[in-house]
């Protein structure tokens, strides 16, 4: 998601909030698009690190809140609702998020929302460099995926192992992207990879350093993704 739709998508969770509870469609008619709607936005809000998400994932989990006796009006709901969702928008409207279009690669794309995950709620420097493990895991994860040692030749010749992320983007480039720009291509991902490396053995790791890691192992993949035709 964008950024515009994913505050789309929790406005649109609001107001289905508000018109259930001041006489609007019952809830029987709109649960099950409010169940699909919400675990999209949660998905983004969570890959994106943002650990607020909405309050209720069930409408007749709402209708119970509203039910205890303390909202009896209609302006009070909407009242509750609006303070629920204000502090998740004012996450996203603050920082927006680097757009990342998932691959379709399981692992990959699974590893992408738990660094993000992890970013935003690590605190000390063990937490940090945690980040930087799953840098280095996601480049793995993504020269597996488009790496075949039969079509892509090692540019030393030296056999490329599973977890050899350089040797198998570097030959993976160099033959899928043909021309000078390759080497340029080539020169990012090692550095990418070179900074999850570097941050998971510094002691002194900061928020900084993860989120700088973040960014540039995510470019990597998506570079790759537009080479392998997934952007086509």
């Amino acid at each position: 998601m964008t950024d515009a739709e994913l505050i789309a998508g929790l406005d649109k969770l609001k107001a289905m909030m508000t018109s259930v509870a001041t006489g609007g469609p019952q809830i029987q008619r709109v649960e099950s698009s409010f169940i699909a709607l919400f675990d999209q936005v949660e998905a983004e809000l969570r890959a994106r690190g943002v650990a607020t998400i909405p309050p209720y994932r069930s409408l007749w989990d709402w209708y119970g809140r509203w039910s205890q006796g303390d909202l009896p009006t209609y302006q009070s709901r909407r009242e509750f609702i609006n303070d629920g969702f204000a502090p998740i928008l004012k996450q996203v409207r603050d920082k927006p998020g680097t757009h990342y279009e998932p691959t379709g690669w399981a692992r990959v794309d699974r590893t992408v929302a738990e660094m993000r995950t992890r970013l935003a709620a690590a605190k000390t420097e063990e937490q940090f460099q945690a980040v930087g493990l799953l840098g280095r895991e996601l480049l793995i994860s993504a020269a597996q995926e488009v790496f075949d040692p039969a079509t892509h030749p090692t540019l030393d010749g030296t056999t490329a192992s599973p977890t050899d992320a350089k040797r198998m983007l570097d030959a993976y480039i160099a033959v899928e992207l043909g021309g000078g720009v390759n080497e340029f291509v080539r020169k990012h991902a090692k550095a990418a990879l070179d900074l999850a490396v570097q941050l998971q053995h510094r002691r002194t790791a900061s928020f900084r350093d993860a989120a700088i890691c973040v960014e540039a192992t995510t470019s990597v993949v998506s570079l790759i993704a537009i080479i392998a035709g997934l952007r086509d």
